[in-house]
């Protein structure tokens, strides 16, 4: 490991180039990712690249996701719930099925068991990918909030199926009703355990006496926490960081300060960048190991294995996607819906398209056992389905990565309008945020703001006359009545973030400014 130290090195000297590059290329940078770490693994001399299921698991996943959970609006979530769940769980279900039964007929060898096994692997999209592709394409925030919360617990769903389609192979039987009550813990209980370790973690932000450094090593500490405890109970450990994730996320205002909250965004911003380069590198750099097990199958017939289970990903996510279109249009008429307008054929198709698979597939495929159990036969089938996982991966990430902004400008995708435009939006926080500063100054601080420079400074600027504070002194007492009056417009944005006139990525941006002017003030003598 030591020795193979200034390659690993090297490598994320090699991912912040190639970023780079796809920045200036305007391509995802996953695409080039992969790309370049399939090039590297062919020169000679190269460290081999073995992937540990567990690495991915334990290192990766959890701070991913819950990084992820912390970047997604709860608003938009619960809004758009049912699509959401219907696409991570029902269309997950359904697509594993699918896999299963093209498999079992198309693929020789391959049992039914065999097909859910693949169809638990390579059926839900990728969180990692998805949130990747999005920032370079403009979708509408509807579309790209369901991608988010789709992707979030997709992975739960699949590795369900995977676990259940492994002890099929193994054992040849399927029990239904022990299946359905460990689906149950394992939502039931990973959801359940995430909330209890996120309501530990909140108590202790709050209560402790942390400072900037503590509070954002416990955000890195608390996603590995969450997902190891829930599976060690043998729930969910995915829907124990997500959850424990969007709760803390929602609280994020009450639990840590303005220096926490700032630095904790800095240090999670480059950690995900590092952790998200190394995925998709590691994807690319593992094709040695993938196609050094092939045996038994020709590498063509393998290919067209793979781009036939990609083939069959795609269709049923586009037919699934129109779907729940067609079944929101009809429950309309009996339920409460987050739309009731017909998103026409535009949005269903974009949607579909979106279905970009990553390395939790390659993980999960990597986590099958080299024998059915410990001195028995081989696992059956495992090299082709590792090999089968590389090609869905690759070709979904080059394929739909490359052509979805293409797509996305051709379609012209309708404006649904679920919020005020940006601009519009900022415009008018600025209004009406000034308005009820000036009422709370005036109201709590009148005596302090006839003696006060300071305070008559932020007064006039809020009324738009004047906006530099920089040269004036401040009073202890002072400082603390502007701090009070900045955590006031804070509670006030808070506030307005739960009704659906404004995007709540515009809330973030009102409040990080804030946070930023409450560090500053601090600074100032």
């Amino acid at each position: 490991m030591i020795e193979s130290f200034p390659f690993y090195l090297s490598l994320v000297v090699a991912i912040i180039l190639l970023i780079m590059l796809a920045n200036k290329l305007k391509v995802a940078y996953p695409v080039l990712l992969v790309i370049a770490g399939l090039l590297i693994s062919f020169i000679p001399g190269i460290p081999a690249i073995k992937i540990d299921p567990e690495l991915i698991f334990i290192i990766f996943l959890p701070p991913l996701l819950y990084e992820a959970a912390w970047a997604i609006s709860w608003k938009e979530l619960w809004k758009w719930r049912r699509v959401i769940g219907s696409f991570a769980f029902i269309v997950v279900f359904l697509t594993a099925t699918t896999v299963a039964f093209v498999a079992n007929y198309c693929i020789p060898g391959f049992s039914l068991a065999l097909g859910f096994l693949l169809g638990g692997i390579v059926s839900p999209p990728d969180a990692v990918s998805a949130g990747a592709i999005l920032k370079f394409v403009k979708v509408p925030k509807r579309m790209s909030s369901i991608l988010e919360g789709e992707s979030l617990l997709n992975d739960a769903s699949s590795l369900i199926i995977l676990r259940f389609a492994m002890i099929a192979v193994a054992t040849g039987q399927f029990i239904w009703h022990e299946a359905a009550l460990s689906f149950s813990w394992m939502l039931v209980g990973g959801i359940g355990i995430g909330l209890l370790i996120g309501w530990i973690f909140m108590k202790a932000h709050k209560h402790l006496p942390t400072d900037a450094n503590m509070d954002t090593i416990l955000t890195i500490v608390a996603p590995y926490i969450m997902y190891i405890c829930a599976e060690e109970v043998h729930s969910s450990g995915v829907l124990a960081v997500v959850s424990g994730g969007l709760l803390l996320s929602n609280h994020r205002h009450r639990i840590l300060s303005a220096s926490s909250r700032l630095r904790g965004i800095n240090v999670w911003e480059s950690f995900a960048f590092v952790l998200n380069g190394l995925v998709f590198l590691l994807i690319g750099l593992d094709l040695p190991e993938i196609t050094s097990g092939l045996e038994g199958v020709s590498l063509s017939s393998a290919i067209g294995y793979g781009l036939l289970i990609t083939g069959v990903l795609v269709v049923v996510r586009i037919l699934s996607a129109y779907g729940a279109v067609i079944i929101t249009l009809i429950a309309r008429n009996y339920i409460t819906v987050a739309d009731t307008r017909s998103p026409g054929f535009k949005a269903p198709l974009i949607l579909g398209w979106t279905g970009m698979r990553g390395v939790v597939s390659l993980a999960a495929a990597l986590s099958i056992p080299l024998q059915l159990y410990p001195g028995g036969p081989d696992f059956p089938q495992r090299n082709l389905i590792l090999f089968i996982t590389f090609i869905v991966i690759l070709t979904t990430l080059l394929l739909q990565g490359l052509t979805l902004p293409f797509i996305i400008k051709k379609v012209n995708m309708p404006s649904f309008k679920d919020h005020l435009p940006d601009d519009e939006a900022d415009e008018l926080i600025k209004r009406q945020m000034a308005q009820y500063t000036l009422e709370h100054i005036t109201k709590n601080y009148g005596e302090m703001l006839k003696t006060s420079p300071f305070l008559q400074n932020i007064h006039d600027k809020w009324q738009g006359k004047i906006g530099d504070d920089a040269q004036i002194k401040i009073s202890p007492e002072v400082k603390l009545a502007y701090i009070d009056i900045l955590n006031e417009q804070r509670l006030w944005l808070i506030d307005q973030n739960h009704g659906n006139q404004y995007d709540e990525d515009v809330i973030r941006k009102h409040l990080m400014r804030i946070d930023l002017e409450e560090e500053r003030i601090k600074y100032t003598h």
